[in-house]
C-alpha cells in the first residue's frame, strides 16, 4: 500500500483529531486519534527515528539531523502550501467509511521484516529503512503500517501542527525499568512507557 496523501483535523468538540490517508490504489482509512495516541506516537517515532540513526552517527549529531529534517519538512510544506492539491477522497474503505478510534499503538524497527526486540539487536546488522507502526482498533483488528523516514517525518509534522491546534502540550516519552543494553525496541502504549 503505497500511501499518497496524509490528511488531519483537529475537532473541538470530539477533543480527537481525525485523521485520514489515501493510497495509490484510490483506498482511504478514517481514523481517530486522542490526545494520549496522537503524543504517544509523536514521541515513539522520535525516538525510534534516533536510534536508527545512531547506527551510523553520535546521538548528538543523530538528534540534531532527525531536527532539521522535521523542519525541512515543515518549512517545505510552509513554502508550498498554495501549490498542494487538494486531499482527495478515497473511492474504497476498507476499514468503512466512519472513522474507526484507535485503541493502542505499538511502534517498532525492524530487520528483514521482523520486528526487533531488542534494542541491542541494531549492532547485529542493517536494519529495514522502513518503521512499523501498528494501530489496534477495536474488537482485536490491527492496521499495519510500514513507513519510510521521510513518509514517518511528514505524518509526524502534521500531527505535531494539530497537537499545538489542540493545545495538548508536549510529548516525551520515558521508558522505566528497562536495562540500557537490553531496552525493547517495539515501543507499545501500555507497556512501561508514560506520557507527559
Amino acid at each position: 500500500m503505497g500511501i499518497k496523501q496524509f490528511n488531519g483535523t483537529y475537532l473541538v468538540n470530539e477533543d480527537r483529531i481525525l485523521f485520514r490517508f489515501n493510497t495509490q490504489n484510490q483506498d482511504e482509512y478514517r481514523l481517530w486519534f486522542t490526545r494520549r495516541t496522537t503524543l504517544f506516537i509523536l514521541a515513539a517515532t522520535a525516538f525510534l527515528l534516533a536510534k536508527k540513526m545512531e547506527q551510523t552517527h553520535s546521538p548528538d549529531a543523530a538528534k540534531a539531523i532527525n531536527q532539521f529534517e522535521r523542519e525541512a519538512i515543515l518549512e517545505l510544506a510552509k513554502n508550498q502550501n498554495t501549490e498542494l492539491p487538494a486531499y482527495e477522497s478515497g473511492l474504497h474503505f476498507p476499514l468503512g467509511f466512519d472513522p474507526i478510534l484507535v485503541m493502542d499503538v505499538t511502534c517498532a524497527l525492524t530487520k528483514n521484516g521482523e520486528k526487533l526486540m531488542q534494542l541491542s539487536d541494531l549492532k547485529e546488522g542493517e536494519i529495514d529503512p522502513d518503521l512499523s507502526i501498528d494501530f489496534a482498533l477495536p474488537g482485536g483488528a490491527n492496521l499495519n503500517l510500514k513507513l519510510p523516514p521521510n513518509t514517518l517525518q511528514t505524518m509526524c509534522v502534521l500531527l505535531d501542527q494539530l497537537r499545538l491546534q489542540a493545545g495538548w502540550g508536549e510529548a516525551v516519552l520515558q521508558i522505566k525499568n528497562v536495562a540500557t543494553e537490553e531496552q525493547n525496541s517495539e515501543v507499545k502504549m501500555s507497556e512501561n512507557i508514560s506520557i507527559h
